[in-house]
């Protein structure tokens, strides 16, 4: 955790705020989905990652 927020800071440098906390977020997201995938052997389903990524461009404005 602190290697994470050391490396967000690092990152704080060039980038603004709202980025930098996005990114952060997002790569956290797919770690805690890999994590998942691979500790309690959940299903993976391309629709659903469709679906989902689909419905979070939809709903961002432009």
């Amino acid at each position: 955790m602190l290697g994470s927020f050391a490396l967000l800071a690092m990152a704080m440098r060039q980038l603004p705020l709202g980025t930098a906390c996005a990114v952060w977020t997002g790569i956290g997201a797919v770690g805690a989905f890999a994590v998942g995938i691979v500790t309690t052997g959940e299903a993976v389903s391309a629709a659903l990652i469709v679906f989902g990524v689909s419905g979070l461009k939809l709903s961002s404005a432009a």
